[in-house]
């Protein structure tokens, strides 16, 4: 049974989550996702596969980029960037960069975060990448490393393009989202509704495109965007009662909807849901038989803590299943993942987590192992005369 069990979950386990939940609720929109931030679980989805153009909501992989650079040590939010030509000539939302301005990479930073400046973002990415063009194969590779399978960069503000394809969908956004709220900077600069950068001369005045951030509680992030192509768009973040969600929006018709939309979709996943902590880190699960090794019953442990996800008031009804390697056999050595643990509900699989050994077992000798199978057929034999 458990061989059967295992072949089902892996096949239909990225999957599942999806047809449990948001069966009850729908959004008049072209596309849209809502995720709990930690599990990654998606809570609702509606068209998320489907490429589609994200204007601004690029500026998330441009600042993913510089915050792992910045991480990297390979620059600081104390450098100093020079404007190019190019930078300065960016239309739509900016803050008037000058050419050959020095400018501190904090100040740009907080500038596409904030209000989205098309300039900010153009001198972020020629700084990270030495070149733009270079900058955006970054974007791209990047984009290929975290799975965002439908997402194609050619620019890094989401600026209407001339040739090529520029697109994603609100499932890849998703995937770029969670890594970028790692950084607590950007939800720090995320949740500021004005502030102000020093430039040359002058100071520039920033205003929160995402005006959720004075209304919404919790609100924290992340991304808006808009072009003719794209309609409204937002990529959203709050917290509440320890419990993260991020939320999408693609094509929405106005600003409004797209504002009273995402908040529609964050108050049905903060209260239909609750998160809590299942298996923790080094729990175990004994009785693991290990036919041909000297040790044949082992324990393994649980590889780390497990959140799941689950509808309010449901908690009662989620079951443990534990499935092991269907090659699992000695020797083994400790820490090797022998398994997982599903936790599952009504039949379908909420989350998962690897099981490691916990000790090594060497493999029993020929003459042990041609024992144990003579016992075990003569064992075979006497059950089935007695039946």
């Amino acid at each position: 049974m458990k061989k059967t069990l295992l072949a089902i979950l892996l096949v239909l386990y990225s999957f599942l989550s999806v047809a449990v939940y948001g069966q009850d609720f729908d959004l008049d929109i072209r596309a849209a996702i809502l995720v709990e931030a930690e599990t990654g679980q998606v809570l609702y989805e509606k068209n998320s596969a489907e490429p589609l153009p994200p204007a601004s909501i690029t500026k998330i992989m441009t600042l993913l980029l510089a915050m792992e650079e910045i991480e990297k040590g390979n620059i600081s939010l104390d450098s100093e960037v020079t404007i190019s030509k190019y930078a300065e000539s960016m239309g739509g939302s900016q803050i008037y960069l000058e050419a050959g301005t020095r400018i501190v990479l904090e100040d740009l930073l907080k500038a596409v975060t904030i209000a989205s400046a098309n300039d900010a973002s153009v001198a972020i990415a020629e700084a990270i990448g030495g070149t733009y063009s270079n900058f955006i194969r970054l974007m791209n590779k990047k984009a290929e490393e975290l799975g965002m399978e439908n997402t194609i960069f050619e620019n890094s503000t989401g600026l209407p393009v001339e040739y090529g394809d520029h697109h994603t969908t609100a499932y890849d956004i998703i995937l770029m989202s969670r890594e970028l709220i790692k950084y607590d900077k950007i939800l720090e600069w995320g949740s500021i509704w004005v502030d102000y950068v020093q430039l040359p001369g002058r100071e520039a005045m920033l205003v929160n495109t995402n005006r959720l951030i004075n209304s919404y509680p919790g609100m924290d992030g992340l991304k808006t965007g808009y072009t003719k192509e794209a309609g409204y768009c937002l990529a959203a973040t709050a917290e509440r009662n320890d419990m993260r969600l991020i939320s999408v929006i693609l094509g929405a018709e106005t600003e409004k909807d797209r504002e009273e939309l995402t908040a529609r979709l964050l108050d049905y996943g903060f209260n239909t849901f609750e998160k809590d902590l299942i298996l923790r880190k080094g729990e175990q699960v004994h009785n693991i038989d290990v036919p041909d090794g000297k040790k044949t019953v082992t324990s393994a442990e649980v590889a780390e803590d497990l959140y799941v996800v689950y509808k309010r008031g449901t908690k009662g009804t989620l079951q443990k299943e534990v499935v092991l390697r269907e090659d699992l056999k000695a020797p083994i050595e400790k820490g090797e993942v022998i398994g997982q643990e599903f936790i599952v509900q009504e039949g379908e699989i909420l989350a998962q987590v690897d099981l490691l050994a916990v000790e090594n077992i060497e493999k029993a000798g020929l003459f042990t192992r041609l024992w144990r199978a003579f016992v075990n057929w003569v064992g075979q034999l006497i059950k089935g005369i007695l039946n």
